[in-house]
């Protein structure tokens, strides 16, 4: 009985690298977090270090700590060093994900060019492509330095031997997942392997001081491909975002060891390569000679940027006995739910109309500060009459009709004075809306009904009741 106790308790058991769930046999997909093959044999016997060793390097006082060291370094490019904190930290490791063509290998060969250009050493190893369809879009974007070295590997001995034999002062590896270790086993890109190229790489960083920048593929629900633990060892995750059918590409930081969160770079791929726009609001708004009812322009909140953007709305006589509801850039259920409060809190008549509501520039708006804009710019349109040009508004709509304050009332009222902005329209707030730029005008309201009559002139007459409505209670039968 014993025996058999012992055997057992040395059989191998299989855990899942995501989540560390645990089975008794090999599963293809993981029980608790439904990943793919992430089940791997783990035997159950744990080494533990107990012996102390000789320290090599005493433990120091913070601070008699060196942080010089850990300077900053610019990347040359202005917005990727705002969403990184101030610029590249020698030894850190960074992953930059986005979906395929967003242009994470265009903007990362921008990077190295305009790093190498200042006499330092840059190491571009891709293992997607060849080193000579590398040099036709560095020709393309002019990033061509004589310090930026190529070198087409997929596998990671032999990346390592660059690294050794040149010494870069920043490392670029496109991508993370076509780099495999002879060493392991399994294919480029699976669990194993990536686990292993994301150690080997992160330790080189450290070991020499030497900025590593990692690309990364995501899955088909954007999230990043590969074992969570990568996302845990790098210091800093980016991701790319943008449309296929627009320019504008926004950078983002969802995890940062050295700064913050909550901004955001905007670029412009154009066929001349990608570049940083400080005021991406030309994007995002229209500029007509003459107004045009239906449309309105807000002020919404990238992290902590203030960024213009301008919602258009069209109204039309709907033929069938449903009107139809469509949006491009908004939240359907969001603005289903402002058609709703224009017409049974402010008057509105709707129900015959077909709606169309977008934003211009593809730009998605998801913040409820948004919805002020949007109802004025469906009730210019139902009132066929243009709001100001230099006018903005923002503020969240409540079911009941009344205009909530939203966070940064300040700051988006200085960056519409700063883009020639004159009126404002915002919520009402108990501590007001701050300190008001000159030639800026800013009226608080809150109700949206309030909003409609200080800027059409008159409160739209109420919805007329529903007619009442005569319940007749069924015959009674006589007796039988």
């Amino acid at each position: 009985m014993a025996s058999k106790t012992s055997r057992s308790s040395k059989a191998a058991a299989y855990k899942c690298a995501e989540c560390g769930w645990t089975t008794a046999k090999w599963v293809g997909r993981c029980g608790e977090c439904q990943a793919w093959g992430t089940v791997e044999e783990a035997g159950v016997t744990v080494a533990r270090t107990t012996a102390a060793t000789t320290v090599l390097e005493p433990a120091r006082r913070i601070a008699e700590v060196d942080a010089t060291t850990a300077a900053f370094l610019s990347t040359g490019v202005d917005e990727l060093d705002r969403v990184l904190g101030g610029g590249l930290v020698p030894g850190a490791v960074i992953l930059l994900a986005g979906e395929p063509g967003v242009g994470k290998s265009t903007l990362l060969l921008d990077v190295a060019a305009k790093f190498a250009s200042t006499g330092q050493e840059v190491l571009y190893v891709t293992g997607e492509e060849s080193a000579a369809q590398v040099k036709l879009r560095a020709e393309r974007i002019d990033a061509v330095a004589h310090s930026l070295y190529l070198s087409a590997e997929t596998d990671l001995g032999q990346a390592l031997g660059q690294v050794e034999k040149l010494e870069p002062k920043l490392l670029v590896v496109d991508s993370v997942q076509t780099l495999s270790s002879a060493d392991v086993e399994g294919s480029a890109g699976g669990v194993s392997q990536v686990r292993e190229v994301a150690a080997s790489l992160i330790a080189a960083a450290k070991r020499r001081n030497m900025t590593t920048l990692l690309v990364g593929h995501v899955t088909k629900d954007g999230s990043i491909a590969g074992p969570r633990l990568l996302e845990h060892l790098v210091d800093v995750v980016c991701q790319f975002e943008g449309e296929r059918h627009s320019r504008l590409r926004l950078l983002r930081a969802v995890k940062n060891r050295y700064g913050t969160t909550d901004e955001v770079g905007c670029f412009d791929l154009t066929e001349a390569g990608i570049e940083g726009l400080a005021d991406p609001t030309g994007l995002f708004v229209t500029r007509t000679r003459e107004p045009v009812s239906g449309t309105c322009v807000t002020v919404t909140m990238e992290g902590r940027r203030p960024l213009l953007a301008e919602v258009q709305s069209l109204l039309a006589e709907s033929p069938n006995a449903q009107p139809r509801r469509a949006t491009s850039g908004l939240e359907s259920s969001r603005v289903a739910m402002l058609l709703a409060v224009l017409q049974q809190r402010a008057g509105c008549q709707l129900h015959k109309d077909d709606s169309y509501v977008a934003t211009v520039g593809g730009v998605k708006l998801s913040e409820p500060a948004t919805d002020l804009a949007v109802a004025l710019a469906v009730a210019s349109a139902k009132a066929r009459m243009a709001l100001p040009q230099r006018l903005i508004a923002f503020g969240e709509v409540g079911l009941a009709g009344e205009v909530r304050p939203v966070p940064g009332i300040n700051q988006r009222i200085q960056e519409a004075q700063r883009l020639g902005f004159t009126h404002a329209v915002v919520p009402a707030s108990p501590n007001g809306p701050g300190p008001v730029p000159n030639g800026m005008s800013v009226r608080e309201v809150g109700h949206l009904a309030e909003a409609l009559d200080l800027l059409f002139g008159k409160t739209p007459a109420p919805a007329e009741p529903l007619a009442e409505v005569t319940y007749l209670r069924p015959k009674q039968r006589g007796p039988a």
